[in-house]
């Protein structure tokens, strides 16, 4: 078996948070609705507030 090819938009950096175990449970909720993972809830988040600050400009 080959390995994967590397993506030109490969993902090298990490970014820790701390979380309520409220918190936990709605971005596992979120995810488990959205068919995804945790990690894709979180950027899918980043790219709606940009998106939205964006519109103010």
């Amino acid at each position: 078996m080959s390995p994967r090819p590397k993506s030109d938009r490969s993902k090298n950096m990490r970014f820790e948070i701390r979380l309520t175990q409220e918190t936990l449970k709605t971005l596992e909720e979120c995810a488990e609705k959205l068919h995804t993972t945790k990690t894709g809830v979180v950027l899918k988040g980043i790219d709606l507030v940009k998106s939205e600050l964006d519109k103010q400009k």
